[in-house]
C-alpha cells in the first residue's frame, strides 16, 4: 500500500475539490511499474472504472496480482480517498517475445509537435492540472469532435522521483475529453467519463504525448471519447472513455 498527497496541479476540471483523472492515473501507474517487476513481461491493458469522485485529499493506492501465470498476469489496484474506493484498475501483464516479422500498424503517425504553433484552446477549463499542461499544447488541427493535438508538462509525478515516459504519457491520456469537446460552448453540458480504457501494442517514449481524438455524443445522454495515442516514434496504442452527457442547469 502505497501513501500520496496530492497538490494543486493535480485539480480537476469540474469541480475544484475533486482530482483529475490524469494524473490519478499516473499514480497508478508509478504504483503498477513497482509491483513485483518482469522482465519478460510488459503493461498490455490498463482497464480503469471511477467510482465516484476522486478527493482532493490523501490518497492510497494498492495493487495485488488477481491472476498470476507465466505468459499473462492480471493486477488489481485500488485507489481510495477520504475513506472510499474512487477508481478500480485492472492491468494485463502480458508476456513479450520479437514478433517483428510479423509486425505491422494500421494507424498512421501524427505531424511532429516541433513544428506547430501553440495551441491556447485549453485555457477554457479550470483546475490545477489543466494549468500544468495548457501552455505545453500544440494542436494539428482541431473541429468540434475532433481534432489531434500533442501535450506535455514539465512536472514528475512523485516528487524525488524520475517519471519514466510510461507514467508520463499515462498520466496524461484522460486530457483526450478536453481537447476535442463536441459543443462550441462546453458548458452547455456537463460530460465526465466514468471510466478509461487504454491499449497499448507498444510501451511509448519521450516526453510527449499525441492525442488524435474523435468524440461521439449519442441521443440518450450517453458519449464516447476515443483517441490514437502518439510518441514522437509514432502511434503505439488507443484510448477510449464513455461518457454520461448532462444538461447543465
Amino acid at each position: 500500500m502505497a501513501h500520496y498527497r496530492p497538490t494543486k496541479n493535480t485539480q480537476g476540471a469540474w469541480n475544484e475539490n475533486e482530482q483529475h483523472m490524469a494524473p490519478a492515473t499516473g499514480a497508478i501507474c508509478v504504483e503498477l511499474e513497482k509491483f513485483q517487476p518482469r522482465d519478460d513481461m510488459r503493461i498490455g491493458r490498463i482497464s480503469l472504472d471511477i467510482l465516484g469522485m476522486i478527493h482532493l485529499d490523501d490518497f492510497q493506492i494498492t495493487t495485488r496480482c488477481i491472476r498470476p501465470g507465466r505468459t499473462i498476469e492480471l493486477l488489481e489496484s485500488i485507489f481510495e480517498a477520504k475513506g472510499r474506493i474512487c477508481i478500480i484498475a485492472r492491468t494485463w501483464r502480458m508476456i513479450i517475445e520479437d514478433t517483428s516479422e510479423v509486425a505491422g500498424l494500421e494507424d498512421n503517425s501524427m505531424p511532429s509537435y516541433k513544428t506547430l504553433p501553440n495551441w491556447e484552446g485549453m485555457s477554457v477549463w479550470s483546475g490545477g492540472y489543466i494549468q500544468s499542461v495548457s501552455k505545453n499544447v500544440k494542436a494539428v488541427d482541431r473541429r468540434p469532435g475532433k481534432g489531434k493535438v500533442w501535450i506535455t508538462n514539465k512536472l514528475e509525478m512523485v516528487k524525488g522521483e524520475t517519471t519514466s515516459p510510461f507514467v508520463k504519457l499515462m498520466g496524461m491520456v484522460d486530457t483526450m475529453n478536453g481537447v476535442a469537446v463536441r459543443q462550441e460552448n462546453p458548458f452547455t453540458h456537463m460530460f465526465p467519463n466514468v471510466d478509461l480504457q487504454i491499449h497499448l501494442y507498444r510501451l511509448p517514449l519521450g516526453p510527449w504525448l499525441g492525442l488524435e481524438v474523435d468524440q461521439q455524443y449519442g441521443q440518450d445522454g450517453i458519449g464516447l471519447t476515443t483517441a490514437v495515442l502518439h510518441d514522437e516514434k509514432g502511434p503505439f496504442g488507443h484510448a477510449e472513455q464513455i461518457l454520461t452527457v448532462r444538461k447543465v442547469s
